[in-house]
């Protein structure tokens, strides 16, 4: 993966506060997001594919952190959005907990390497507790990427 996070986490692709309230609701919206900004065309596809791997095991981590992912074969490069819910939202997490934060992350068929190297990329950046800490309190789009490129470039690449 040549990209780092903060490299591919497009302005647009950040959402200050998530209006869904279920787990559901969260990928549904994600999806929009992909398809009102042109990364993917085929919405319904989309979920379908975060559904099915969020029905083998949720990817709601714990401490408050979900990274639902998958691999879709109609993008041809990958995309990683970032979502925020001041309420919390029930995603069937591991600890049981509500999720406040979101990372989507969605990588090519062909390219599945991107999308571990990805996933354990922000699993590390989200074990500061500082950093889930402002993230949950920050409500402004811009501050919350400034807070994600600063967390990601603490971490050099292998």
């Amino acid at each position: 993966m040549d990209k780092i996070i903060g490299d591919l986490l497009q302005d647009d692709l950040v959402i200050a506060e998530i209006k869904a309230t279920d787990k559901i609701g969260v990928i549904r919206e994600f999806a929009g997001i992909l398809q009102a900004t042109g990364r993917v065309t085929d919405t319904e596809a989309l979920v379908r594919v975060l559904l099915e791997r969020e029905s083998r095991d949720s990817t709601g981590i714990g401490d408050g952190v979900a990274i639902p992912h998958g691999r879709f074969s109609f993008i041809s490069n990958m995309v990683v959005a970032f979502g925020r819910s001041s309420q919390g939202v029930d995603f069937q997490s591991l600890d049981a907990k509500p999720v406040y934060l979101f990372f989507l992350l969605v990588a090519p068929d062909n390219k599945p390497g991107d999308l571990l190297k990805a996933l354990a990329r922000i699993t590390r950046m989200l074990k500061n507790p500082v950093l889930r800490e402002n993230l949950k309190r920050t409500s402004d789009r811009q501050e919350l990427k400034k807070l994600i490129d600063e967390a990601d470039s603490n971490y050099p690449q292998k």
